[in-house]
């Protein structure tokens, strides 16, 4: 049994499916999950129907969604012709849950209606992708992820009850799969009371994983634009060289760092079972890609770049000491943001944290300490990360003629806060 992952990127446009439903005929009619994020970039169209939403407008969130009902309309007439085939009006059926959020008055919370509203996304898309492969005689079993994949309440960021999540892959999934492809979605789940939820951007790759631990996948496989994992992105380093394998530790610390090839949540599901991922190309289907779970040998150093950092600093207003029981209540208005220490520094009566510059989180960590800390912020910095590295003169040559404000070195890892 095998599970496989196309991202937006490989399902963008007719084109892209057409490709998606070609490596897909090459394995067979059974024993395959197929997991398929929104097309393109309708997550972030999604998200400015949100945004209009609640800006008061419901004509500019319609005119918003129009837009995206148009993209994929022209995808669907491409590859089905007129609009009487009746994934037209699977898609209307679709279509009309978000009309119907959009008529609503703004009385729920933003997190929770922005759920409802982006994760049709992915509805649409493998809703076409399934009935462009029934058109192309790979027969399959479209399935709805939120029957099986439950979760708390966490909108946006919504934590999978493991249990009852298993026990319905075993009841629901096991015995369909043996002898069918299915085509589901990721990214999204459900609440006990039937609510939709999201598992965090970008997370396809961790619905898949999820979807491997509980089959006893033999090997989760993630279709991507670049031949495997590179040590830097090959859209920022023009010398970015293909790396043939990697273990899942030197894999859950790219993650870490920043690395995009992979969804951070991702790792732990298949490592777990020891369960390999492979990150291929849709684009060249016949390479071999990379092996996650494998080996390191001879790692080249590996360059992660992570744009949109903001630097918070706190000095405690009656110089006190940053001791334990105050870097504990610091640690603590991070958590309860949901806002994550990417890089952090302490000094005497001192605390620097580099976060992702996400407003809304840092505002309530600013609301949270305000009263014991002064608090000032530096925006739109970069967290240059280089592994393996072998010498200084190579970090230097990355860095170029930016400044850095926050440096720090061990052994394996240099991490560099640039401006």
């Amino acid at each position: 049994m095998k599970v496989f992952k196309f991202g937006g990127a490989s399902v963008k446009d007719a084109a892209g499916i057409r490709n998606v439903a070609s490596i897909i005929q090459q394995y067979g009619e059974k024993n395959l999950v197929v997991v398929v994020s929104a097309t393109g970039k309708t997550t972030n169209a999604l998200e400015d129907v949100v945004k209009a939403y609640f800006s008061g407008s419901t004509d500019d969130a319609m005119a918003a969604f129009a837009i995206v009902k148009n993209n994929h309309h022209t995808i669907c007439t491409e590859l089905f012709g007129s609009g009487t085939h009746p994934v037209f009006d699977k898609l209307q059926n679709i279509y009309a849950e978000v009309d119907w959020q959009l008529e609503e008055d703004r009385k729920e919370a933003y997190n929770y209606v922005y759920d409802q509203i982006v994760s049709q996304g992915e509805l649409i898309s493998s809703v076409i992708l399934s009935a462009y492969l029934n058109e192309s005689g790979v027969q399959n079993t479209w399935l709805d992820v939120r029957d099986v994949m439950k979760t708390d309440d966490t909108y946006r960021e919504a934590v999978v009850d493991w249990s009852k999540t298993q026990s319905l892959m075993d009841s629901i999934v096991k015995p369909v799969v043996k002898d069918s492809i299915i085509v589901t979605q990721g990214f999204i789940g459900c609440t006990p009371e039937n609510c939709t939820t999201t598992l965090g951007r970008e997370g396809s790759d961790y619905t898949a994983a999820i979807f491997a631990n509980m089959l006893d996948a033999e090997h989760q496989t993630i279709w991507k634009d670049v031949p495997g994992v590179m040590n830097g992105d090959p859209r920022v380093f023009s010398d970015a060289v293909f790396i043939d394998e990697i273990s899942f530790n030197e894999a859950v610390e790219m993650t870490f760092y920043g690395a995009t090839v992979i969804h951070p949540k991702t790792i732990k599901p298949l490592q777990n079972k020891n369960i390999p991922l492979l990150v291929r190309s849709f684009i060249n289907p016949e390479g071999k890609g990379t092996k996650v779970g494998g080996e390191d040998h001879n790692l080249p150093p590996i360059r992660i770049v992570k744009n949109s950092q903001a630097l918070i600093t706190l000095h405690t207003k009656d110089f006190s000491f940053v001791e334990d029981e105050v870097v504990a209540e610091i640690f603590t208005s991070f958590s309860n943001a949901n806002l994550k220490l990417n890089m952090m520094q302490q000094g005497a009566i001192s605390f620097e944290a580099v976060v992702d510059n996400i407003p809304e989180k840092i505002e309530k960590v600013k609301n949270a300490l305000q009263d014991k800390f002064d608090f000032s912020i530096v925006e739109n910095l970069t967290i240059l990360t280089i592994r393996h590295y072998s010498n200084f003169d190579y970090i230097n040559q990355f860095k170029s003629d930016r400044k850095a404000l926050l440096e720090q070195r061990r052994p394996s890892t240099y991490q560099g806060l640039l401006v």
